[in-house]
């Protein structure tokens, strides 16, 4: 039987002519021998050049005593070296987030970029590379300790008391603040660069206006408070932590007994008027700004 007359590898770019024709040759020699037709010579030879089946049949070439050729991956691994530097970005960025969590507690979110490199060891390029700005720096590292926040929020609504719930979560996030500067400093600024932090925000801003709802229904919170006394809050007690957190570290404690005794409604002398949420919207963007997280309100009141 002359094979090579029937079968040339004149089709199919990229083909190679000894290599293909002598696969499609062994194909038709094979298929005889087991009862099978002749194929089609376009067929025998796209078969034998990709490896997969005896004249596209479905039958495994193995199964006619030919080897099985190996297919190229779909897609190929990434050479050493390549990954080696996504291994040591990710070693970086995660080194870099830790040193952040840790400087920005001690420091507050005002503090040198240059030392949070430098704790990560890294160059300060690299953690640029990492993180363009500072907000996108603050956003990743605190995000768990906000998402702790909005989970206090949360829970303060399942206890049964509303001023237990309510007094319950004034306490804890100044407990947060004073453990942590920058979470301190975050609780009391906006964000806008960030999505995550602004949205996890709202959504604990929506669990304190029912705690309020709740507590002035009972009865036992004053009924002029503002969702904006919060804040104001949250503004004095990072104050409170930060001075005397060195010397009297639980100086805070006091405080906030001292303000939410003052929040109750013991039918006493009415507040003066709460600041407007435009006015203390405008009071967190400067504060943002002032840490090197944002640009400057275009109005101050």
């Amino acid at each position: 039987m002359r094979l090579s007359a029937q079968f040339r590898p004149d089709t199919g770019a990229g083909v190679t002519p000894g290599a293909s024709a002598a696969g499609a040759a062994t194909v038709t020699a094979v298929r005889p021998a087991a009862g099978l037709p002749l194929p089609d010579p376009g067929q025998a030879l796209s078969a034998a050049e990709h490896g997969l089946t005896a004249a596209g049949q479905g039958l495994p070439m193995a199964e006619h005593g030919l080897p099985e050729p190996t297919l190229p991956p779909t897609e190929p691994d990434l050479p050493p070296r390549a990954r080696g530097l996504r291994a040591d970005a990710t070693r970086n960025r995660v080194a870099i987030l830790a040193a952040a969590r840790q400087v920005f507690a001690e420091q507050g979110l005002r503090a040198p970029l240059e030392e949070i490199a430098r704790r990560a060891d890294v160059g300060i390029a690299t953690l640029y590379r990492r993180f363009p700005t500072r907000e996108r720096l603050v956003a990743a590292a605190l995000i768990e300790k906000l998402t702790q926040y909005e989970g206090a929020a949360s829970q303060a609504l399942a206890e049964p008391d509303p001023w237990d719930g309510f007094a319950g979560l004034v306490r804890r996030i100044c407990e947060l603040q004073a453990n942590d500067r920058g979470l301190s400093d975050l609780l009391s600024m906006t964000l806008p660069a960030s999505e995550d932090v602004e949205l996890l925000r709202a959504k604990a801003q929506g669990h304190v206006a029912e705690l309020v709802s709740r507590a002035k229904a009972a009865g036992r919170l004053r009924p002029d408070f503002a969702a904006e006394d919060l804040l104001l809050v949250l503004i004095a007690n990072a104050a409170v932590s930060h001075v005397t957190g060195p010397d009297a570290p639980d100086a805070w404690r006091r405080f906030v007994e001292l303000i939410l005794d003052a929040f109750q409604y013991t039918g006493g002398a009415s507040l003066p008027p709460a600041p407007s949420a435009a006015q203390m919207t405008r009071a967190m963007a400067r504060l943002a700004c002032d840490r090197g997280c944002g640009t400057a309100p275009a109005q101050i009141l």
